[in-house]
């Protein structure tokens, strides 16, 4: 991999289909407008269709884009909106090349979703695992399709805590954000294996953007952080077009083989060019992942199934 990595390199896409979740800002926007620049038919996975369509109008203005974009509707915190966007997405398209499982949230108060799960362990985690089975289809039938999923440095120093994975029993926001970020990881992971096993050749590759200044920091809020948090970043992150760019080779560069998780490549993964982080080999635990997933069914109603 080349120390300098970056959206130019990315080759053309134009015959492909991309799903970015979480795409009306920050990383999604970026890995968006990059892939839309590329050619590719780019959906704007978004909760807020008004912001989704600003988020469109913008992409479709750049001089580059040579792609079309397309704004639908998804709330991951909401499985009746999964359902619904997966469904519509299956009647519209007969292929997708990526799914790019970005959107997130960040230490908000205690919340519960729709369904009664803790809201970062269901937005971050369950509804991204529901979304993928129920667009597993697509990916199957779609030739070296990929699935990244967007984890981030917080999941190193995360657990599984199965006891607790409603925050009925106590929530500390840091630790339920680490733990579904750790979550998306083995899922990544797992997905990857499950391809394997089944002899597809689908790809699931992990990413994380290291410390990047986007509104993810309002913690849920939706505001803008303070000053003191502002200059604080300033100095250890980096814009998000940068850290939209280990999404982005997860997504296209062509050495990926799947199972990967990319990363950083300075300051201890927290800004720089990507390269793929070994730290994957330490933090997969098989044990772990096996349950995850089991229990990810059970509370999603979600089971894939790879032999579609």
């Amino acid at each position: 991999m080349s120390e300098v990595w970056t959206k130019d390199i990315i080759p053309t896409v134009s015959d492909k289909v991309v799903i970015v979740t979480g795409s009306n800002g920050g990383l999604g926007y970026e890995t968006a407008l990059a892939l839309a620049e590329k050619g590719a038919k780019v959906i704007l996975a978004v909760r807020n269709l008004e912001k989704g369509k600003e988020a469109a109008n913008k992409i479709k203005s750049s001089v580059n884009v040579a792609g079309e974009v397309i704004v639908m509707q998804l709330d991951l915190s909401d499985l009746a909106s999964i359902r619904n966007f997966a469904a519509a997405f299956l009647e519209q398209y007969d292929s997708l090349s990526i799914l790019v499982n970005n959107a997130g949230i960040m230490n908000p108060p205690f919340q519960l979703t729709k369904d009664g799960f803790e809201l970062q362990f269901g937005s971050n985690h369950l509804g991204h695992f529901a979304l993928t089975g129920l667009l597993l289809p697509r990916l199957i039938s779609t030739p070296k399709s990929r699935v990244v999923t967007v984890s981030s440095m917080a999941a190193h120093n995360g657990a599984i805590d199965f006891n607790n994975l409603d925050g009925s029993k106590g929530y500390n926001p840091m630790k339920f954000y680490s733990q579904s970020k750790l979550a998306n990881l083995m899922f990544a992971r797992e997905l990857q294996n499950k391809f394997n096993s089944a002899h597809i050749d689908s790809m699931s590759i992990a990413a994380h953007p290291g410390i990047s200044h986007t509104n993810l920091f309002s913690f849920g809020s939706g505001k803008q952080t303070n000053i003191f948090m502002r200059s604080l970043l300033k100095i250890i992150s980096q814009p998000a077009h940068m850290g939209a760019l280990p999404t982005l080779y997860a997504a296209a560069d062509p050495t990926i083989t799947g199972g990967e998780y990319i990363a950083p490549s300075g300051m201890g993964g927290t800004k720089g060019y990507p390269k793929s982080a070994k730290i994957i080999e330490k933090l997969y635990d098989a044990n772990i992942s096996n349950k995850l997933w089991s229990v990810s069914e059970e509370l999603t109603g979600v089971y894939y199934r790879f032999d579609v």
